[in-house]
């Protein structure tokens, strides 16, 4: 196979940008781990002024993802997420207008590979929600396994992300005066294994419980569809009944989250790697 290398003259601007979303695939893929490595290494070297105070405070503050999370406006506002939107690049189309008296439910799909869509749409302070959506605080909702990780936690909690948990999704929706967004993946995990360029399948027959939350709290109804999302990468080939999807499907419901076999292309080369390619995100509201 003849590779294909990025020429040498590309402007400073584009490579800024491949080096935004590198920091954001590797961040997801690698930094939970490398956190939690971390804390052994300080455990095992009893750097006990370091970890004790930490985990003390961790035990304190562990239902903080349940709880509206802890962003930071100023992590949001990092110029690196602004060369992340611009690589794809990434935009947020609003078809009609909503009441800030109100709280909503964004039932976003599709679920994609690393939802790069929802996270840039509404964990960053360089999408266009703000001036769509005066009013409104956005808040996206993830697996909760990721807030059970020290230190990656609270970095991921500075962008906004808070859990999906049930207790979450209330305690947003249960704002009076409205003005809150939970932005639920409703396809989740196992809609991630069916990210295939040029092919959408959605799971939601089986996730009402979004429904009965939003009955509960008087919240409105929204789907959002992210155009552009399973093109980002491609995957391993893995139909329904394969030994591939079997294991992947059992991984699944032992660790609460997917581990889809995707590659795109290179940091130097257009051929393969795990850098998504630079198609269009158009994420409809």
């Amino acid at each position: 196979m003849k590779v294909e290398f990025a020429p040498l003259n590309i402007p400073l601007a584009r490579r800024l940008q491949t080096a935004a979303v590198l920091q954001w695939v590797l961040s997801f893929l690698l930094l939970a781990q490398v956190c939690i490595g971390i804390i052994v290494i300080l455990i095992i070297h009893n750097y006990w002024f370091l970890y004790v105070p930490y985990m003390t405070w961790l035990y304190f503050d562990w239902r903080t993802p349940e709880q509206g999370g802890r962003r930071s406006n100023w992590v949001r506002s990092w110029t690196v997420w602004r060369y992340f939107k611009d690589y794809f690049p990434i935009h947020l189309i609003k078809t009609w207008d909503l009441d800030p008296s109100h709280n909503y439910i964004f039932g976003f799909h599709p679920h994609g590979v690393l939802v790069a869509g929802a996270f840039g749409n509404f964990c960053t302070n360089y999408s266009d929600f703000e001036q769509l959506f005066p009013g409104f605080t956005a808040y996206l909702h993830v697996l909760p396994f990721w807030f059970r990780c020290p230190l990656f936690r609270e970095y991921l909690m500075s962008s906004g992300p808070v859990s999906v948990s049930k207790k979450s999704v209330s305690h947003v929706l249960s704002k009076e005066g409205g003005g809150n967004i939970s932005v639920i993946v409703l396809g989740g995990a196992e809609e991630s294994l069916d990210a295939h360029p040029g092919k959408f399948t959605l799971f939601i027959r089986q996730r009402k419980g979004f429904v009965k939350i939003a009955l509960t709290h008087g919240a409105s109804l929204v789907p959002v569809f992210s155009f552009g999302e399973n093109e980002l990468f491609k995957q391993v080939n893995n139909p329904e009944g394969s030994w591939l999807r079997t294991v992947q499907e059992r991984l699944q419901k032992i660790m609460g989250f997917a581990l889809p076999l995707f590659h795109a292309r290179g940091i130097f080369q257009y051929n393969f790697g795990l850098m998504p390619y630079r198609k269009p995100i158009h994420t409809v509201e």
